[in-house]
C-alpha cells in the first residue's frame, strides 16, 4: 500500500473532509477521491459512507485507522532513526511558542536536542499571540488547543489537566475557597488573547457542572506573567498542569479546589503543510511528547 494514500486515509478521518485533506496534502479532490476509492479496493472494504452532505467513516474504516495510525507512527520514527545515524537531523528549525513554555519548560528540552544534533539550530519566537506561518516565516507552533485551519498539519502531543493554584500566602491571607462558586469572592489572574478574555472557568463534579465568571484587577495576555502574579501572592491562576508543575512541586503553588475536575487542555505541535513534516520536525515532537510524558 502506498503511504501517501495511508496518510491522506489519516487525514480525511481526522477532517471529516476530503477536500480539506486533498488542500493539506496539496493535490486536488479528484486526486484524494481516486487514492481513497485505491485504498479501498486494496483492502476490498468500504472505509466512509458519503453522501453530498456528510462523509461518515465505517466500523471498518475505524478498525482500519488505529492500525493505519500506529503502523504511519511507526514508519515515521524510522526515518527518524534512519537520519540520526547519517547526521541529518540538521538546519535551521524557526518554532513558535507561548510565553509561559518557552520560559519555563521548554529551554531545558532546546539544550538537549541541539546537543544531540550539533548540525541543527532553532530559531525561538516567544509569543502568546498565534503566528501567522507565512508573514512570520514560522515553520512550527506549539500551541494550546487544536487549530481550527483543517489545511495546518497538528500534531497532539499531550492532554493536559487545568489547575486553580494560588501562594501559601495568598491562602493564609484571604482564605480557600472551597466550591467553584466562593471564587467569585476572590481576586482571580485573568489572560487574555487576541481582545478575548479567558473569565470564565469551568468546573464539574459527579453530574453537576459549573462555569463560574471570575474578576481582578490583573489581566495580562502573558500567561508567564499571570503565574509570577499567582506566585507573588496577588490571586488566584486557572493554568496548565505542565506551566505550574515545578511550582506545586516546590510547594510554591497550592493546587486548590481538587474535588472538582476542570477540563482538560488538548497541546498540539502545529506545522503549516505536510511537506514541511521533516524528520527534524519529527524528532523534535517525540521529544515533546516524551519529556511532558515524564513530568505529568
Amino acid at each position: 500500500m502506498n503511504t501517501s494514500d495511508l496518510t491522506l486515509f489519516v487525514q480525511i478521518a481526522q477532517s471529516g473532509s476530503i477536500t480539506a485533506s486533498a488542500k493539506q496534502a496539496g493535490i486536488t479532490t479528484a486526486a484524494a477521491s481516486s487514492a481513497l476509492k485505491r485504498l479501498e479496493q486494496q483492502l476490498g472494504v468500504q472505509l466512509f459512507i458519503r453522501s453530498t452532505r456528510q462523509l461518515r467513516i465505517t466500523l471498518a474504516g475505524e478498525k482500519f485507522l488505529f492500525h493505519c495510525q500506529q503502523a504511519l507512527a511507526s514508519l515515521e520514527l524510522g526515518v527518524v532513526n534512519a537520519n540520526e545515524s547519517v547526521g541529518s537531523i540538521a538546519g535551521n528549525l524557526r518554532l513558535s511558542v507561548s510565553s509561559d513554555l518557552g520560559r519555563n519548560i521548554l529551554m531545558p528540552w532546546i539544550d538537549e536536542i541541539l546537543g544531540k544534533h550539533p548540525a541543527l539550530a532553532i530559531d525561538l519566537t516567544v509569543s502568546d499571540t498565534l503566528s501567522n506561518f507565512f508573514e512570520d516565516k514560522v515553520e512550527l507552533a506549539l500551541r494550546y488547543g487544536k487549530p481550527q485551519d483543517s489545511n495546518l498539519v497538528a500534531f497532539h502531543i499531550a492532554s493536559l489537566k487545568r489547575i486553580t493554584c494560588a501562594s501559601p500566602d495568598y491562602l493564609a491571607t484571604y482564605g480557600e475557597p472551597k466550591h467553584p462558586e466562593e471564587l467569585r469572592d476572590h481576586a482571580c489572574l485573568l489572560y487574555r488573547i487576541n481582545d478575548r478574555l479567558f473569565d470564565h472557568w469551568e468546573y464539574s463534579q459527579s453530574a453537576s457542572n459549573y462555569k463560574v465568571k471570575v474578576s481582578g484587577n490583573r489581566v495580562c495576555n502573558d500567561t508567564d506573567i499571570v503565574k509570577r502574579w499567582a506566585l507573588a501572592g496577588h490571586g488566584i491562576a486557572y493554568r496548565s498542569e505542565i506551566d505550574i508543575y515545578t511550582d506545586i512541586k516546590q510547594g510554591r503553588l497550592i493546587q486548590i479546589l481538587t474535588e472538582y475536575q476542570a477540563p482538560v487542555v488538548e497541546l498540539y505541535l502545529v506545522c503549516p503543510s505536510r511537506q514541511q513534516v521533516t524528520p527534524t520536525v519529527i524528532a523534535f515532537r517525540e521529544l515533546l511528547r516524551e519529556k511532558i510524558k515524564q513530568l505529568v
